[in-house]
C-alpha cells in the first residue's frame, strides 16, 4: 500500500508514519518544509529516525509552492493521502496571520487539486477542535454548528467547506480529523506540556492564561495514532465524513498545571488574563468514532504525562536552543 504522508515531519505526521512503517506491507512518502516555526533540530531528528526505514522516502516541499509540488506528485499514485501540514498553533496568530491563509488554505487547496488527479480510494486531512470556538454544547458532537473564534480555526472550517465543494468529482473517499489537543512523545515544544517542562530546566517564568481556568480534552499520540491505523482499513464512510478524535475526558488546566509541578518540581509560575482568541473548554464526543472502530481503550491522562515527561529528559537536547 503506498502512502503519501503532507507534515511528515511534523508531531501527527512522525508519530503516524514511525509506527506504519514498521509494516513492510506499506510504502510511505513524506514532505514538509521544515518550517522554523519552532525547533528545526527536532524535525530534523524526526526524519533522520524516519529515514532509517527503506520504505520511507522523504522530500523537502512546500506545499505552497503549486508548481514544485505538482512536479513531484502528478506521476504518482497513492492509495491513501494524509494531509497533516499546516501552520499550527493558536497564540501564534496575533503574530503572523497571513501564514495561516497561505499554508492552510492556499496549501490545503494545493493537496487537493494533487488528490482530485491521483485519485487515492481516502483522503485523511486535520481539522481541529478549534472549528467548534466557545460552544456550550458538550461533550460537543460533529453537527453542531460552528463558530471558530480566531483565523487557525476558520482556517480548518474553510478546509472542511472545500472539501465539502469538490469531494463529488472523484471517487476518493474524504475523511476529517478533528483534533483535539494531542500530547506526548516528540510532541510540539510550543504546547502546554512540553513548554512548561522547557520552563522547567531554564528556571523561566511559566505564565498560565486565563488563572489556568481552561479546560482541554488532551488526547495521548499513540491513540491518536492507533485510531488513524484502525480508519484505514473501515470501509463504512460516506463521500465526506467528519471525526472528533479525542479521548473526551476533559482536564481543568490548573490540576494539569498542578501534576507538572510535581513531577518536575517547578513553581516558578505566572498567572495571568485570557487571550480573546482562546477557546475556554474542549470536550469532545467521540461516539461517532467509536461506532466506526469499535471499542477502543484511551491512555489515561497520567500515564500519558509520564511517558511524555521521561520522553523530554532524554530528548531536551532537540527542544532548547
Amino acid at each position: 500500500m503506498k502512502i503519501l504522508v503532507t507534515g511528515a515531519a511534523g508531531f501527527i505526521g512522525f508519530s503516524f508514519i514511525n509506527n506504519l512503517i514498521k509494516n513492510k506491507k506499506f510504502n510511505i512518502i513524506g514532505i514538509d518544509n521544515l518550517d522554523k516555526y519552532y525547533s528545526v533540530k527536532l524535525k530534523n531528528k524526526r526524519i533522520k529516525i524516519l529515514k532509517k526505514n527503506k520504505n520511507f522516502f522523504f522530500k523537502k516541499i512546500d506545499i505552497t509552492e503549486d508548481d514544485v509540488l505538482y512536479k513531484f506528485l502528478a506521476n504518482k499514485k497513492f492509495d491513501l493521502v494524509f494531509h497533516f501540514a499546516a501552520q499550527a498553533g493558536v497564540r501564534y496568530v496575533m503574530v503572523n496571520p497571513n501564514k495561516y491563509i497561505n499554508d492552510n488554505i492556499l496549501g490545503f487547496f494545493n493537496i487537493l487539486k494533487i488528490v482530485l488527479l491521483i485519485k487515492p480510494k481516502k483522503f485523511f486531512y486535520a481539522s481541529s477542535s478549534s472549528v467548534y470556538g466557545d460552544t456550550s454544547e458538550f461533550p460537543t458532537k460533529e453537527l453542531i454548528k460552528l463558530k471558530p473564534k480566531n483565523i487557525y480555526g476558520l482556517t480548518k472550517k474553510i478546509n472542511e467547506e472545500i472539501v465539502n465543494l469538490y469531494c463529488n468529482n472523484v471517487k476518493t473517499k474524504f475523511i476529517g480529523l478533528r483534533f483535539f489537543t494531542v500530547y506526548g512523545e516528540w510532541g510540539r515544544p510550543d504546547m502546554l506540556l512540553i513548554k512548561f517542562m522547557i520552563a522547567s530546566l531554564k528556571k523561566k517564568i511559566f505564565k498560565i492564561h486565563n488563572y489556568g481556568n481552561h479546560v482541554r480534552d488532551f488526547t495521548y499520540i499513540s491513540d491518536v495514532v492507533n485510531v488513524l491505523k484502525k480508519l484505514i482499513f473501515k470501509k463504512q464512510f460516506t463521500k465526506h465524513v467528519i471525526f472528533n478524535i479525542c479521548s473526551s475526558k476533559p482536564i481543568a488546566l490548573k490540576s494539569v498545571i498542578e501534576k507538572l509541578i510535581k513531577i518536575t518540581n517547578f513553581k516558578i509560575i505566572k498567572k495571568v488574563s485570557a487571550q480573546k482568541i482562546e477557546v475556554f473548554k474542549t470536550f469532545g464526543s467521540n461516539k461517532k468514532l467509536l461506532k466506526i472502530i469499535g471499542k477502543f481503550k484511551f491512555y489515561k491522562f497520567d500515564e500519558g504525562l509520564k511517558n511524555t515527561y521521561l520522553w523530554f529528559i532524554k530528548n531536551k537536547k532537540y527542544l532548547i536552543n
